[in-house]
C-alpha cells in the first residue's frame, strides 16, 4: 500500500507537502503515512482515493484495477 501511495504521488509530480495539504495534515504526518510508520485513518484513505481518482481497495492493494468503482 505504501509504495502505491508514493507511486501515485510521484506519477503526478507532487511532493508530500502538496498531498498533506489535501489531507489537512503536516508533511511529517503524511511522510509517516507513506512510509508505513503511522496508520492512515479511514477518512484520509477515502480522501486520497477521491484525490487520485481510484478506489480505497486499490490504495490498500486489494485490487490491481486503479479505476474507481461506479456509483
Amino acid at each position: 500500500m505504501y509504495q502505491r501511495l508514493r507511486n501515485l504521488r510521484e506519477d503526478r509530480d507532487l511532493n508530500q507537502t502538496a498531498v498533506a495539504a489535501v489531507l489537512h495534515v503536516s508533511q511529517t504526518t503524511y511522510s509517516r503515512y507513506e512510509s508505513g510508520t503511522l496508520d492512515i485513518p479511514s477518512a484520509s484513505l477515502i480522501a486520497l482515493a477521491r484525490f487520485y481518482g481510484t478506489s480505497v481497495d486499490y490504495l490498500l492493494g486489494l485490487t490491481d484495477e486503479p479505476a474507481p468503482y461506479r456509483r
